[in-house]
C-alpha cells in the first residue's frame, strides 16, 4: 500500500505533464513559429479557402493542369458495403492496394498512359501516390500538359510553358526531394493571368 500513493501521484503527474502540458505547448509553439503550416496550409482566393498547399484536387477540366491519380474512395451511396471512386477524398486517404498484376490497375495505368502523351511518360502522370492525396506533379509531368492548357484558354504556349517554370519548387534545402509543380496553385495562377 506504500508503493500505491507514489505510483499513483507520478502517473498523474506524468499524465498531466505529458499528455496535455507538453502536447498542448508543442501546439503553441508550432502555431506561433509556423502559422500557415499549422492552419493546414490554406490558400485563399477571394477572401475564402479554396483548398490547401498540401492536399491535391481533382481537375478534369481541359483547361486546367491535372493532378496525378488518386486511388481514394469512400462509401457507394446506394450501397454502403461497396466502394466507389472519390479523388483527392481527404477522408479516407490511401493507395489502391491493387497488386502489379491486377487487371484494373493495368487497365487504369495502360489509359492513363495513352492519355499522357509519347514515351517515356513520366512515372507521376500515371501512378497514385501513397496517400492518394499528392497536390503535386513533377515538371515534367506539367510540361506535358501544356499545349492542352494552352489550346483550351486560347493563349499562347510559352506564356503557359513560362507560368509552368516560375510554379516549379525546388528541392529542400537544394538536396531532399525532386522539383515539383503544386497543381492548385498553378491552376489558380492560370485563372488569375490578364487576358491577352
Amino acid at each position: 500500500m506504500s508503493y500505491l500513493r507514489p505510483a499513483l501521484v507520478l502517473v498523474a503527474t506524468f499524465t498531466l505533464l505529458l499528455g496535455l502540458a507538453f502536447p498542448l505547448g508543442m501546439v503553441g509553439l508550432g502555431s506561433a513559429a509556423f502559422p500557415t503550416q499549422a492552419g493546414g496550409s490554406l490558400v485563399m482566393r477571394d477572401g475564402r479557402v479554396v483548398g490547401s498547399a498540401l492536399i491535391g484536387q481533382d481537375f478534369a477540366a481541359e483547361k486546367y493542369f491535372h493532378p496525378r491519380p488518386s486511388a481514394t474512395t469512400d462509401a457507394d451511396p446506394a450501397d454502403a458495403t461497396k466502394q466507389i471512386a472519390s479523388p483527392y477524398n481527404a477522408d479516407a486517404s490511401g493507395g489502391s492496394n491493387l497488386a502489379p498484376t491486377s487487371k484494373a490497375l493495368i487497365d487504369r495505368v495502360r489509359g492513363d498512359v495513352a492519355k499522357s502523351g509519347p514515351a517515356p511518360v513520366p512515372a507521376d502522370a500515371v501512378t497514385t501516390s501513397a496517400s492518394g492525396l499528392d497536390p503535386h506533379v513533377s515538371p515534367e509531368t506539367a510540361e506535358r500538359q501544356v499545349a492542352r492548357v494552352a489550346t483550351a484558354r486560347g493563349i499562347p504556349e510559352a506564356r503557359v510553358r513560362a507560368l509552368v517554370a516560375a510554379h516549379v519548387e525546388g528541392r529542400l534545402f537544394g538536396l531532399i526531394g525532386e522539383p515539383r509543380v503544386n497543381v492548385l496553385l498553378l491552376n489558380l495562377a492560370l485563372d488569375a493571368l490578364p487576358p491577352r
